[in-house]
């Protein structure tokens, strides 16, 4: 009993020393996060500088397809996908030089294995299409579809996170 009490006593000790040496350069263990309001600021900055400097464009940056993520679990919700197939710029009357110059997000390798999302997405780039606006490149003869340097002050610039939203589920 006395060797037991001893053999406590020395692993108190122990651990009593393991403590206090921890509490030494505890400073340096701590991850403070005093400047999270200044970053805040920071980072408010720093997006409406980028929304100066690319105005007109949309801030949400190209518009994308919906498409269906893969596999069974996912498969029946939508997502905005990397970008539209070559098909579906095409017929919405558009080249692939002329839509990447539009801000739409053009995929070479994407196919399209279903009308439905075909025809959707189609229907997303004439929507998208209809909404822009494009300012003239020569003020002396303004082309259909295009805005004059006047007209062009008025416009606002999209901010919010999907260029064109995705339809809602009733």
């Amino acid at each position: 009993s006395e060797e037991h009490t001893s053999e406590l006593q020395s692993r108190q000790y122990l651990v009593c020393r393991l403590l206090l040496e921890k509490k030494k350069d505890w400073q340096s263990r701590v991850k403070t996060w005093f400047d999270q309001p200044a970053q805040k600021a920071i980072r408010k900055d720093r997006r409406q500088h980028k929304a100066a400097q690319s105005f007109p464009r949309p801030t949400a940056g190209s518009v994308r397809p919906l498409v269906h993520p893969p596999t069974r679990r996912y498969n029946f919700k939508l997502k905005l996908g990397r970008g539209f197939s070559l098909e579906e710029v095409k017929a919405a009357g558009l080249t692939k030089g002329v839509a990447r110059s539009l801000g739409v997000a053009v995929d070479h390798r994407r196919t399209n294995k279903s009308e439905g999302s075909f025809q959707a997405n189609v229907q997303r780039l004439k929507n998208y299409r209809s909404k822009l606006v494009v300012l003239a490149r020569n003020q002396k003869k303004v082309k259909a579809g295009e805005v004059s340097q006047a007209d062009f002050a008025k416009v606002s610039q999209h901010t919010g996170p999907n260029v064109v939203p995705a339809p809602r589920k009733p």
